[in-house]
């Protein structure tokens, strides 16, 4: 089965985070670890189906028919131990809840204050539904969460290139597995919070003082606020998720994003602009071909 296009951030926070004592059956989740991170996109497709196929149909996925969190909200974890984890993070064992009931409001929020007028209206009558009614919902579930911000961020047939500045490009993990739909198949980073928010930091604080408030500058700003909401001995993990289908075993191993975007932070720390724009130009054309996919899908 082919997983979703989607790549992830996650923060996996130690389990003394959630609560002194954590939830019984969040302790129990976390002692059998059944979800894997190879499953996570199967999980999350799974349960929206789910949520689309009941009758009635459910307004968010991991919700039951009254709008209250399904049992499932508690317990698909994503597990780490701090053993995994390049630097200092812990104690273990390391959490990361999908929060998928949290993640869809959050998305649902923003449509319906981005969307034109017209899909709006369109939406909210296939769902019958009044806006009032659906931001009612979106702000229990959103309420419902046992931090101040949800633990995932997810992107679609691509990675936005300042998430690489959090890591160190020689941490990468890469499992090619026996073909692009082998579940182990996987190439992702891993980054205790410290040295994310430094590396978050340094890297806002240098593209702001040389090309002013960009896009990327915002994006590292937002990240840099979003990772300061979590335990400072929590763990980052950046994962291409189901982006490796699309990719082809040679050009998988020769990825090279990591490097090439920390390459460009010491460009501009050098004020190198014949090699800063090499590098864009480069990145461009690698991001850019894996994201025109979407538009023939």
């Amino acid at each position: 089965m082919l997983r979703p296009f989607v790549a992830y951030l996650r923060v996996y926070e130690p389990l003394s985070a959630f609560g002194d004592p954590p939830d019984p059956q969040l302790q129990r989740a976390v002692e059998a670890r059944k979800l894997t991170r190879a499953g996570v996109g199967e999980r999350e497709q799974h349960m929206w189906l789910r949520s689309q196929l009941a009758a009635p149909a459910r307004l968010l996925p991991a919700e039951l028919a009254d709008g209250r969190a399904a049992p499932s909200t508690r317990t698909d974890v994503l597990v780490l131990d701090p053993s995994d984890v390049p630097g200092e993070v812990g104690p273990g064992p390391l959490v990361c809840p999908l929060e998928l009931r949290a993640r869809s409001a959050a998305a649902l929020v923003n449509f319906l204050t981005e969307a034109h007028p017209a899909l709006r209206t369109s939406v909210l009558s296939d769902a019958g539904a009044s806006a009032e009614a659906v931001r009612a919902r979106t702000s229990s579930a959103l309420g419902g969460m046992d931090g101040p911000a949800v633990h995932v961020l997810s992107t679609t047939w691509t990675v936005p290139l300042p998430w690489f500045a959090l890591i160190d490009p020689d941490s990468r993990r890469l499992e090619l597995g026996s073909g692009r739909h082998d579940p182990r198949r996987e190439l992702s980073w891993r980054a205790s919070m410290a040295d994310a928010r430094r590396r978050a930091t340094e890297a806002r604080e240098l593209v702001e003082r040389t090309i002013g408030e960009s896009g990327p500058s915002r994006i590292l700003a937002e990240t840099n606020r979003w990772l300061d909401q979590f335990d400072p001995n929590s763990a980052v993990e950046l994962d291409y998720g189901g982006l490796v289908q699309l990719i082809a075993d040679p050009i998988l191993e020769s990825d090279t994003s990591a490097h090439e975007v920390h390459r460009i932070l010491d460009a501009l720390r050098a004020g190198d602009g014949e090699e800063l724009a090499e590098l864009f130009t480069d990145l461009r054309e690698y991001w850019g071909e894996l994201a025109a996919r979407e538009r023939f899908n």
